[in-house]
């Protein structure tokens, strides 16, 4: 009897090791820890070097130049990101408060003054209303520029990766001493005769 109970607790134990899942019409598709782990392992494993490199510059500026060994670059990428960023405040600052000046000025009511009533340049009682004109004018001008920086910040962040792709290609050519490339004098037959030419010949040597 003992025997028939240990052969069944047995046989229990392994069948539920040895799960198998049979597919029926609403069976729904579980992947197991183990699998996500290999997935989750494999999801980097595959990629060139150059796609890697992309990839990392992609989630997190410089990262791509530090995988590629590029330390001296990230600060450039930082410091250029720094620039772009300050005049994309600065020229997004000045259109608010233009735009803001110009929305006072333009509401028909004579109680609200704005920043710039008192301007040589913007102010109120310039000959044709210059003062208005102009504040029309600051607002068009740096609403354009701030568009215009935001341009600038998405082409550096493409650039950004852009660079690291290449700079993880240009690491795989091979450029050591045994590749070389030699213009050399040589003997061309001409067709149809017994004679030669002389001529100048491109030599391309690869490593053995």
């Amino acid at each position: 009897m003992a025997f028939l109970i240990c052969a069944f607790a047995l046989a229990l134990g392994s069948e539920v090791k040895a799960q198998v899942v049979t597919a029926t019409p609403d069976s729904v598709l579980i992947p197991t820890p183990e699998v996500e782990t290999v997935e989750r392992k494999r999801f980097l494993k595959d990629w060139s070097p150059p796609a890697k490199a992309a990839f990392y510059s992609a989630v997190l500026p410089g990262l791509g130049q530090a995988y590629n060994r590029s330390y001296w670059k990230i600060p450039l990428i930082y410091a250029t990101g720094a620039v772009i960023g300050y005049f994309i405040y600065d020229n997004n600052k000045k259109y608010q408060g233009f735009a803001r000046a110009l929305e006072l000025r333009t509401d028909g009511d004579p109680e609200t003054v704005d920043a710039y009533v008192n301007d040589p340049n913007y102010g109120v009682g310039l000959y044709q209303d210059h003062g208005t004109n102009n504040l029309r004018r600051g607002r068009d001008f740096f609403r354009k520029y701030r568009d215009l920086d935001i341009i600038l910040a998405f082409l550096a962040y493409g650039l950004n990766i852009m660079e690291a792709h290449v700079h993880a290609h240009l690491k795989a050519f091979d450029v050591n001493d045994d590749l070389s490339l030699e213009l050399k004098p040589n003997l061309i037959p001409i067709a149809a005769t017994n004679s030669y030419s002389p001529a100048l010949t491109l030599q391309f040597n690869l490593k053995r």
